[in-house]
């Protein structure tokens, strides 16, 4: 099999890379229902909810719905990507911002990776990993593309549609793919071209960026088939 008329610059092989996940998500996404979309497998997960009703202190949105957020904490789950970013040269002030948390806390989870930890990290229903995906990618356009001025956690307006999320949240991909493949060599190798306020971008080279909106895509992806798969074969008799 020869390669003529393939293109292994770096943003093709992003752009191929995020083409390829989209269009598995979008046949593994289809037929979801209400029902489905807000499940919880167990008491205590994180979705969307009513305003009035939410049941995390930080949970936030512009509308009538609001999704999940605890209060400012690094789950022992995510100690190892807490490890990761000192490693790949994040400060332990950025890590503490990124967090939301102390500089002593981020030092505390430091001096204790490697060390065996219950994972408390909360488990969620479709509707919040989609919508979780939903505002990161919506943020995404504004603060790389947009006018770098609205806050990405009041851009979207939750729903308890499934149907009606889908269609919200693939038109917002595929404004980001448009303008994703316009980004010229020299964007790509640009740091801070993304000011994103929640996390590294600021810090980062654009094609980072664009390499971490692609592993964030696909493993909330796998998470959501997952999840999927879960709902198709639960119990649904009485008793069990």
């Amino acid at each position: 099999m020869g390669t003529e008329g393939v293109r292994t610059d770096r943003l093709s092989i992003l752009l191929e890379q995020f083409d390829k996940a989209t269009d598995m998500a979008r046949a593994r996404l289809s037929g979801l229902g209400d029902e489905e979309y807000l499940w919880e497998p167990v008491p205590g997960c994180w979705s969307i909810r009513r305003r009035g009703e939410a049941v995390t202190p930080r949970a936030f949105g512009p509308g009538e719905w609001v999704l999940d957020q605890g209060d400012p904490d690094i789950p022992a789950g995510e100690y190892a990507e807490v490890a990761r970013q000192a490693a790949s040269g994040m400060s332990v002030e950025k890590i503490a911002e990124d967090w939301s948390v102390s500089v002593a806390r981020v030092e505390e989870v430091l001096a204790h990776t490697g060390e065996p930890e219950p994972d408390d990290t909360p488990l969620t229903t479709i509707a919040w990993r989609l919508n979780h995906l939903h505002y990161e990618f919506a943020g995404g356009w504004e603060w790389a593309f947009g006018e770098r001025r609205q806050d990405p956690k009041q851009m979207v307006d939750f729903t308890p549609s499934a149907a009606l999320a889908l269609e919200r949240f693939w038109e917002t991909v595929d404004r980001w793919r448009t303008a994703v493949a316009g980004v010229t060599e020299e964007q790509l190798d640009t740091v801070g071209f993304s000011q994103y306020p929640y996390g590294s971008d600021p810090d980062e080279p654009f094609v980072g960026v664009l390499a971490g909106a692609n592993l964030e895509f696909v493993h909330h992806m796998a998470e959501i088939a997952l999840l999927r798969d879960l709902w198709r074969v639960r119990p649904t008799w009485s008793g069990r």
